[in-house]
This record gives structure tokens, sequence and C-alpha cells, in this order.
């Protein structure tokens, strides 16, 4: 692939417990480019957490262990906090779930924008407020003035959620996670933030490491598909060829979403194989 920005090579994720230390993530391997990577699967499969762990974003008690997780020139597997600090936000950003808990409920939508910036390009305040009203036009928002100057509370969801996107791409980074970015929109609104956050990827020739349940979604926005379960990948697959997919775990999710032109009694239930879990 050409333009590598991310090399990941069988991953493996522990968190200790009562018990002792517990996968939960085996043997993940990826690259990711120029592109819209979707990871999917259920809740609990480790789709956000491979995420975190290329942030370094888990608890200390994490035992994060790896082949390769390379970013560009630098080895993630040894990089210090120092290091990681200087790649959080500025080099590798990360697009929450739902911006009702990731924003400052206290702090002016705009110096939550700007202090984005600001923590890794010292500017003069008039300068970097100018830079966040472009950046908050960019993402679509009407009244950017307006918004500015608003606490999250007075902006809607669907504005949340695109000053989130601001925020991540204001410092101008090479890779967006994007864990559930639009789970918590409407349709329509859902397909207007989409819109936007893929026009700035393609814009930018950014890689974005979509995160997400909905494989309906994934199949119109995404180039590739992880698909995990139980902390593993069982399949990858171009987007645009989801319904050719083989593992029986994909075709049960498939089989499982709702068609508007098919009607059916009830939505079959996976029927899952201890199989899988071995690979």
């Amino acid at each position: 692939m050409d333009d590598v920005k991310l090399e990941v090579q069988d991953l493996r994720i522990s968190f200790a417990t009562r018990n002792g230390m517990v996968d939960a993530v085996r043997d993940v391997s990826f690259t990711l480019g120029r592109e819209k990577l979707a990871i999917v699967g259920e809740s609990g499969s480790g789709k956000s957490t491979v995420g975190r762990s290329l942030l370094k974003l888990h608890p200390a008690s994490a035992r994060i262990e790896a082949g390769k997780l390379r970013f560009g020139d630098t080895d993630l597997l040894t990089a210090d906090e120092r290091a990681m600090r200087a790649i959080r936000g500025r080099r590798m950003s990360m697009i929450m779930q739902d911006p009702k808990y990731s924003l400052n409920p206290v702090m002016r939508v705009g110096d939550q924008v700007a202090e984005a910036l600001q923590a890794h390009r010292k500017l003069p305040r008039a300068e970097a407020r100018e830079r966040v009203l472009a950046m908050l036009e960019a993402v679509q928002i009407r009244d950017p003035q307006r918004v500015y100057d608003s606490y999250p509370h007075e902006i809607s969801g669907g504005m949340g959620q695109r000053v989130m996107i601001a925020m991540m791409l204001i410092p101008e980074p090479e890779v967006v996670i994007a864990d559930e970015p639009t789970s918590a929109l409407d349709v329509s609104v859902r397909r207007q933030v989409l819109a936007v956050l893929d026009e700035l990827i393609t814009q930018r020739g950014l890689g974005l490491l979509f995160i997400t349940h909905d494989l309906n979604l994934v199949r119109s926005f995404c180039d590739r598909v992880l698909v995990m379960y139980a902390g593993r990948v069982v399949e990858t697959i171009a987007a645009a060829d989801l319904d050719k997919a083989q593992h029986p775990y994909t075709r049960g999710l498939l089989a499982a979403l709702p068609d508007m032109d098919r009607r059916r009694a009830a939505l079959p239930v996976l029927q899952r194989d201890p199989a899988w879990l071995a690979g």
C-alpha cells in the first residue's frame, strides 16, 4: 500500500483482573494508508480497545504487545509519554462518540477548539480565534461566530459532533481515529456529518480508522473493513464487497440487518461457533 501511515502486526492487549491477565485483543494485524478503514463488530469485540491502544490511552495495568506497532517513523511500543504527547492530537487524533460527554460544559465551544490548537502550536490569541472560525466554517457550521461563543448545551447534537471533528482536525493530524462518531445522531444529521468528515479526510489525504457497529454505514462510507469477534480479526474485506463476505460471523451480522425492501417476521439470531475463538 502506498504511503502507509500505521502498521499493526500481531497486536495483543491484556488487562489485569483478580484472576490474572485477560486477553481483550489477540493477534490483530492491519495497515492504514490514505484510506477509510472500518473496524466493525458487536460490543465487546475489541474495536475501541484497538483504537485506544494506538494512542496509549489504556491504564498502566494494561499490557500491550505486538510484533510491530508503528506510526510513520515512530515505534509506538517503545515511545515514552513525552513522545506520545507529541503524537496525540498533533499527529493522531481521536473523535469521541458523544459530544455531550466529551465537551467541557463550562467552557465556550470556540475556546475548547482553540485549546486543541494551542496545545501544539503557540499562536497569538487573535490568530488562534481566526483559525478556529475558519475550521468551524470548514465543518459547515453556518454561524461560526455564534457557535464559537456558545456553551455545549446551547448547540444541537449534530453541531456538537461537527465541533468535535473541528477540534480533532484543527492541529492537522495525519491519522484520525473515529470511535462511533455518529451513533448519537439521527439518520439525516448523520449523513451530513459523515459528508463533512469524508470531504475533509479526502482533501487532506488523511488516514481514517472508523470504529462502528453499523455495517450499512461502512458499506457506503469506507474503503476496507476489518470484522472483529472476541478480540480477533476474523475477516478483512473491501467495503464494497461486504455482501460477498465468507466468514459465518460476518454473514450472521449481515443477515441480522433489517431490510426495508424485504419484510421478515423476525430477524435471525446469530448462531455462534466455538471454533471462531480458535481461528
